[in-house]
């Protein structure tokens, strides 16, 4: 009599029971060596296992170190910026005294103060004041700005043909070459209301149209133009 009996709970310990066996393997190393070290001394097995174990250990401490190079590479080196990315002016007002009345001043002097962040020292030289008709030149000529400082510099402005200058305009800027060990660029500075304030008061002053001198009186008197 056949049938079927009650389902009997499986042991996840016995693998062999917990699924279908389909076919068999043929002999492996590992049943090899299983039967070898079963058959060796109980004293070589407690030797063995000893040596094995300090083996491990020594592995187990040698490892991570080995490989902590892999884990932790050395940073890269950090690329040189652009000197204009990490260079900033500020404007901080007119330098020198005023004229005295009645003059036409046909230049004036400015006062920055120049930032770099980071990165190389960086040179700069000041060789243009925004518009035609204007030259302008930093004193000194060249000066350098270390990282994470700042330097005060004066720039003196020039009026040199009234023609061509507008009487007013918004932004004017301050045209500079830098240099650092990565590039040489040149680069446009704007300013904002205060510095446009005050270099248009410099133009003004310098192309003010000259009043037409005035006709000399006549001399004389009335009577002497009478005829006889």
């Amino acid at each position: 009599m056949t049938g079927i009996g009650p389902v009997e709970p499986v042991d996840s310990s016995d693998r062999e029971e917990s699924y279908d066996v389909i076919g068999t393997d043929g002999p492996r190393l590992t049943d090899r060596w299983s039967a070898r070290w079963r058959g060796l001394p109980p004293r070589t097995r407690r030797a063995t296992l000893a040596t094995t174990a300090i083996a491990l250990l020594a592995a187990g401490v040698l490892l991570p170190r080995a490989l902590s190079g892999d884990q932790h590479p050395e940073p890269e080196d950090t690329p040189v910026p652009w000197p204009a990315n990490v260079t900033a002016w500020r404007y901080l007002g007119p330098a020198g005294l005023p004229e005295p009345p009645g003059t036409r001043p046909t230049s004036g002097r400015f006062r920055f103060a120049v930032d770099v962040r980071s990165g190389p020292p960086v040179t700069l030289q000041v060789t243009g004041a925004a518009f035609t008709g204007l030259t302008a030149h930093a004193l000194p000529d060249a000066f350098t700005v270390h990282p994470g400082t700042t330097r005060r510099v004066t720039v003196e402005i020039s009026v040199s043909d009234c023609s061509v200058l507008p009487q007013n305009a918004d932004l004017p800027f301050l045209d500079v070459t830098l240099r650092n060990a990565r590039a040489i660029q040149h680069h446009s500075f704007i300013f904002g209301r205060a510095y446009s304030r005050d270099l248009f008061r410099l133009l003004r002053g310098a192309c003010a149209a000259t009043p037409a001198p005035q006709p000399g009186r006549p001399t004389g008197s009335a009577g002497s133009q009478n005829a006889d």
